[in-house]
């Protein structure tokens, strides 16, 4: 590509031009999803962090060092992104896992459990704000104490702890789940 592809990321920075940086996106999102198809062997999950990997690579295009290694740099971004996702993955199982030993533990005191089990967790964690979001997966899925959360996001304790037990609260009455509890 060299010096074609070089133009077009010249351009793309000095101008800040989305139609600038869209020559690049065609030029590189066959090899980034595939790529990505290759890692995850889900085409659709692939397909959703190509976006978020040209998205990425536009609000950062002005750190790019050598502008004929678009597609190295890109490549890398996605590489990166699929990381991220994985480990999202892996604290959205450990949240899962979580809300279900405690959704178990409500059936083991006579509540009634749904025939399908829990809720997915993607759902639930949608029916938050996003501060309950990440003050209920801070508490659940890496097992903080709500003063350790409160001092990583830099909100009062007593904010920290409305903030989980709202959450709790949503989801326990969204999708009818009776015990929700911070050890």
């Amino acid at each position: 590509m060299g010096s074609r592809e070089e133009e077009l990321v010249v351009r793309a920075i000095a101008t800040g031009d989305p139609a600038d940086y869209e020559g690049l996106i065609r030029a590189h999102q066959s090899d980034v999803r595939n790529w990505l198809r290759h890692l995850t062997g889900d085409a659709a999950q692939a397909d959703d962090l190509a976006q978020e990997t040209f998205i990425r690579a536009w609000e950062r295009l002005y750190t790019i060092t050598d502008a004929g290694k678009f597609k190295a740099w890109v490549m890398k971004i996605a590489y990166n992104i699929f990381l991220q996702s994985r480990r999202r993955q892996g604290r959205e199982a450990r949240l899962a896992d979580a809300l279900g030993r405690e959704h178990l533990a409500g059936e083991s005191h006579g509540i009634p459990s749904p025939d399908a089990g829990l809720p997915d967790l993607p759902r639930m964690l949608a029916a938050l704000t996003r501060e309950e979001r990440i003050a209920m997966v801070l508490c659940y899925a890496f097992g903080m104490s709500h003063r350790e959360i409160a001092e990583l996001t830099e909100t009062p304790l007593g904010t920290v702890k409305s903030r989980i037990r709202r959450g709790a609260a949503r989801i326990r009455d969204r999708f009818d789940i009776r015990s929700i509890t911070h050890g």
